[in-house]
């Protein structure tokens, strides 16, 4: 007879991972007028001098493009992204300067919610969680 070992959900683990954590940056980032998901694109434009095709974007935060579409809308408003034509098809985000100082002035509310995040967890822990939550990452999408 083959035996199951029971294992929690591994779908139901992260989301209730996700909401708690995202919970706590959204909250630290709030007073900047800003999701954690709005500061993840503000910085990803940053780190990518400033533009970056909305595919490569939407790639990088693992997110699909109506989703991706839905969050850039009211950060387009706010005046911190411009959307324009890429080469052929695309679209381009690109970081304006207003983009660029209201995420710098968020960074260090991100990095107290950070410390206070991981500042429970050893760095040992950390580091290994991470690789795991990247090997997660890569198997649902080979899956899906």
């Amino acid at each position: 007879m083959h035996h199951v070992i029971p294992r929690a959900c591994a779908c139901t683990a992260l989301r209730k991972a996700s909401r708690a954590v995202t919970r706590l940056y959204d909250e630290r980032l709030a007073t900047h007028g800003m999701t954690t998901t709005q500061f993840a694109i503000l910085r990803n434009l940053s780190r990518a001098d400033g533009e970056m095709p909305l595919s490569r974007l939407a790639e990088r935060l693992v997110m699909d493009r109506t989703s991706l579409y839905r969050t850039l809308t009211p950060i387009e408003r706010a005046g911190w992204i411009t959307l324009d034509s890429g080469p052929g098809r695309s679209k381009l985000a690109r970081l304006t300067d207003a983009g660029r100082a209201v995420m710098q002035g968020a960074e260090s509310d991100w990095e107290a919610a950070q410390e206070d995040l991981l500042g429970e967890v050893p760095v040992h822990e950390w580091q290994a969680l991470l690789g795991t939550l990247g090997r997660l990452v890569d198997a649902a999408q080979v899956a899906s």
